[in-house]
């Protein structure tokens, strides 16, 4: 059995996103497919899985190989909630259940990534605290959290994220300067997993200057 890469993407889909923002996204999430499928590595293990959350959470691409994943623009609410919180339980029910473990027989998928983008903090905060505890014990290779733009909080980020990462504009050419560093990130994941390395020895590419590292 081919062992898969999974990949979570855990996009904010509230009504603050309209315009340009959510615009440059669907853009930025269509280069990095075609990025990804130009990669051997990422072509061979990577399965991909988009969600977007608002007021509901939706499965915009459930986990799936790169070559078969189709994404459709991401439309958003007039306004509402941001329901981070019951987001990343969504995502954990998602893991439990698609994601294959190592038995004594096979060895199962290789540790999952999860990237997730807000413009703004969790509305459910209540469920977003027992959210992160959750999270943080799903064994995630990587979880990179972004915040993008000025309302976006990083402390709510920085609780459940092994990195937090901030855009200060939301145009274009940040957003995709971000998911140009996605898709690498992706790919030495892949690439360096294939090659039989630990995902603590993994270095992943620094980000570009337009995204800041929040510490």
């Amino acid at each position: 059995m081919q062992r898969r890469l999974p990949i979570y993407l855990l996009i904010d889909s509230s009504g603050s996103m309209r315009g340009e923002p959510i615009q440059s996204v669907n853009v930025g999430l269509s280069a990095m497919l075609t990025a990804l499928r130009q990669d051997p590595y990422a072509l061979e293990t990577v399965h991909l899985s988009i969600i977007t959350f608002d007021h509901k959470i939706t499965d915009l691409v459930p986990l799936q190989p790169l070559e078969t994943a189709q994404v459709e623009d991401i439309e958003l609410p007039r306004s509402g909630a941001t329901h981070m919180g019951e987001a990343l339980n969504h995502v954990c029910d998602c893991v439990e259940r698609d994601v294959m473990t190592s038995t004594a027989d096979q060895k199962g998928d290789f540790r999952p990534m999860l990237f997730v983008m807000t413009d703004g903090s969790p509305s459910d905060l209540m469920e977003f605290e027992s959210a992160v505890k959750r999270i943080k014990g799903m064994k995630f290779s990587e979880i990179i959290a972004c915040a993008a733009g000025p309302k976006a909080k990083t402390e709510h980020l920085q609780k459940f994220a092994s990195q937090t990462v901030s855009l200060e504009t939301m145009d274009s050419s940040s957003f995709a300067t971000y998911f140009q560093w996605v898709s690498a990130s992706i790919a030495a994941t892949a690439s360096g997993q294939q090659a039989g390395g630990a995902p603590e020895d993994i270095t992943l590419p620094p980000p570009p200057a337009e995204v800041q590292v929040v510490l």
